[in-house]
């Protein structure tokens, strides 16, 4: 099995304002990184999450400040390597820039067949089912993970 994960958020301003300007702008830089990391398996590509952001009758609902990432990995070793330990964690630690901290829950993460990539749809129903129910096998946080064997 292999872990997906998406995250989702409103940006605070347009993409063009110049206060998202360095999140924006390193966006390729953040994927190059992650695509070279040990453990990166797939992740959907800007032009398609970008059409599936501004999808006004998609399941993420158009806004043009939607800001998200779906993605596969190894696993949970691998995909925290990735976020705690490379220069993702710089623009992390800065999200209060570019996010309301009160959007409330931002990730969601659950098991994939190995060779599975997961839809926009699977995503946002795994996201849904950790908002409702917290964390299970089926859908869950980082928290879920640490009392569980990796």
């Amino acid at each position: 099995m292999h872990l997906a994960e998406f995250n989702i958020g409103t940006l605070k301003y347009d993409w063009d304002d110049p206060r998202v300007a360095d999140f924006a702008d390193n966006l390729d830089r953040v994927y190059d990184i992650a695509r070279r990391s040990p453990g990166y398996v797939w992740h959907l590509v800007g032009n398609e999450m970008e059409a599936a952001q501004l999808d006004a009758e998609g399941v993420l609902g158009g806004n043009p400040r939607t800001a998200s990432t779906l993605s596969v990995w190894q696993d949970a070793e691998t995909l925290g390597n990735f976020v705690w330990n490379t220069v993702h964690k710089q623009f992390y630690d800065r999200k209060g820039e570019w996010y309301d901290p009160d959007q409330g829950l931002r990730l969601v993460m659950w098991w994939v067949p190995d060779g599975h990539r997961p839809t926009i749809t699977e995503a946002m129903e795994r996201f849904h089912h950790l908002a409702n129910h917290g964390n299970s096998d089926y859908a869950f946080g980082w928290s879920h993970l640490k009392d569980k064997p990796i």
